[in-house]
């Protein structure tokens, strides 16, 4: 075990057939039937940007969602095919206990690992693990009130590295002719989250023999009062800076809208990467970096919605 915890005098604030609870200050609590509170919930939301801690638990790192199901832990490690995979727990990934009121897990992969469970508010628990100082806050939901769109505009920028290209599949009528109208694939790989390449291969050519004439970078912003619409920019070198609307049409197709010209394009995903235990498991193309994904603390400014054209 790599935590050993100590309980001390403890104050019983209330008594339920589903737990009890023991207050320790600032609005935490520590339970005594932590069954019943891991299980609660099919699914509990991992809200990566509020992590607190120096460490981690690659497991956690990974997933979007978590659920604590008789003994055995799911994860989503995809957003694609979030709501669908696994019946919506997706992936079996180890097993549980509450023994002695913390939160044991033995990972397929990474072994065990210890948690205090402390609940900050209804629906809302911090998994805290003591030997490697970090602490994860998570959200519960249902299955039938889960908000899967958010969770794709919320980690949009990992939804696009879960292919290992997008391809050009629609065009509009509607908009001047620019440089974009040349670029018929895209990628975004998952060493970091400001890395784009670029083709202007023909349509339909196999992923394995496509050549990446570009790589720059590129941001993703929030939109002032849209929940399902982002900004994305991609910066070229040679003829600067080009700005779309990016919005989600399914979990395997968006939409771009250029700004300045008003051309709508839709890409297509090709080359699904499941996230399955670690990164070195995954398929990618060798010609586009391969570095395993962690989710990080994403920060993105916020622009206002310009005019249309």
């Amino acid at each position: 075990m790599k935590t050993i915890k100590l309980l001390f005098a403890t104050l019983i604030i209330g008594v339920s057939f589903s737990s009890c609870s023991v207050s320790f200050g600032d609005n935490d609590y520590y339970y005594d039937d932590l069954e019943d509170i891991v299980a609660n919930y099919d699914l509990w939301y991992v809200d990566y940007n509020k992590t607190t801690g120096t460490g981690d638990v690659p497991f956690l790192s990974k997933a979007f969602t978590i659920s604590f199901i008789n003994g055995r832990v799911y994860a989503n490690n995809n957003i694609v095919g979030i709501g669908v995979n696994g019946d919506g727990y997706g992936i079996l990934i180890g097993y549980y206990d509450t023994y002695n009121g913390f939160l044991e897990i033995d990972h397929n992969l990474d072994g065990y690992y210890d948690f205090d469970v402390i609940e900050a508010s209804r629906g809302k628990i911090r998994l805290k693990d003591n030997y490697n100082n970090v602490t994860y806050y998570l959200e519960g939901y249902q299955k039938s009130n889960f908000d899967y769109d958010l969770v794709f505009y919320d980690n949009i920028e990992y939804f696009l590295q879960e292919y290992n290209a997008w391809s050009k599949t629609y065009t509009s009528n509607a908009g001047f002719i620019n440089e974009f109208d040349n670029e018929n694939f895209l990628a975004f790989t998952p060493e970091n989250l400001t890395t784009f390449y670029s083709s202007q291969d023909k349509v339909g050519t196999q992923i394995a023999n496509i050549y990446w004439d570009y790589v720059g970078s590129y941001s993703v912003y929030d939109v002032q009062g849209y929940d399902d619409l982002k900004i994305l920019t991609l910066n070229y070198d040679l003829y600067g800076t080009e700005e779309f609307e990016l919005s989600v049409i399914s979990d395997a197709r968006i939409s771009l809208y250029h700004i300045d010209s008003g051309t709508t394009y839709e890409f297509t995903g090709r080359g699904y990467i499941q996230y399955l235990k670690n990164s070195s498991e995954k398929n990618a193309v060798e010609s586009v970096s391969d570095e395993g994904r962690k989710r990080t603390k994403v920060i993105r400014e916020t622009k206002v919605r310009r005019n249309l054209k």
